[in-house]
């Protein structure tokens, strides 16, 4: 006799999700809350229309495991595929050992399935995509580690 998978079986596997819908994007938008990178993994690749984000991301996806385990990080990619323009401010981008840490990836919609991804980033900087149809994904690309600072992040009001 076999049993049903259960939730938390797919605890241990990497995460690989695709967006291509807004329902689908504000998944992913939740599970790179908090995720923190250097500047220097801030990849755009003009010829191939590809952004790309080397993140190490908050596990959220843990919930109560947290309290057993400790707070986990992985590192990730976060690509966004069909960009053709970027743009950004709050950021300095000569400066190459700034952290930047990311709230939310939310998609501004404009004609024909076009319009902007927004990376907005902690201490007012954002990352603005013009894009011609939304496609994103997010791939974690590390086993899961104990976060340096051993905390959840938090947000205050």
């Amino acid at each position: 006799m076999t049993e049903d998978a259960k939730f938390e079986d797919g605890a241990e596997a990497p995460l690989n999700l695709g967006a291509l819908e807004v329902a689908d994007l504000e998944v992913i938008s939740s599970l790179v809350q908090d995720a923190i990178f250097p500047i220097t993994e801030i990849s755009w690749r003009a010829r191939q229309r590809r952004f790309a984000l080397l993140v190490n991301r908050f596990r959220w996806e843990e919930g109560a495991a947290v309290q057993r385990r400790g707070a986990e990080r992985v590192q990730s990619l976060l690509v966004v595929d069909n960009v053709l323009g970027v743009a950004s401010q709050g950021i300095d981008r000569g400066d190459k050992d700034v952290i930047l840490s990311l709230l939310s990836v939310t998609f501004e919609p404009g004609e024909d399935g076009a319009g902007h991804v927004l990376l907005t980033l902690a201490g007012d900087g954002a990352i603005r995509l013009r894009i011609e149809a939304l496609e994103v994904t997010l791939k974690d690309v590390t086993r899961p580690y104990r976060a340096p600072s051993g905390k959840v992040p938090g947000h205050p009001d």
